[in-house]
């Protein structure tokens, strides 16, 4: 019987992963949310998306069977 309360309790676990999620969670919001100003200050307008560049045009032409 001492043996069960030598094991951590799974309701403890379930509650620290969950804690650990979070604070990674909220960790990762406020870096995202910091770096877009520094980044877009550095570069002006960004841009987004597919872009067909000539190493994409390259590629297409390559692969063409």
């Amino acid at each position: 019987m001492s043996l069960t309360k030598t094991l951590p309790s799974r309701r403890g676990f379930l509650l620290a992963a969950t804690a650990g999620t979070a604070a990674t969670a909220a960790a990762l919001l406020i870096r995202k949310a910091a770096q877009p100003a520094a980044v877009a200050s550095h570069r002006g307008e960004s841009k987004r998306g597919y872009q067909l560049t000539e190493h994409v045009r390259n590629y297409y032409r390559t692969a063409k069977i």
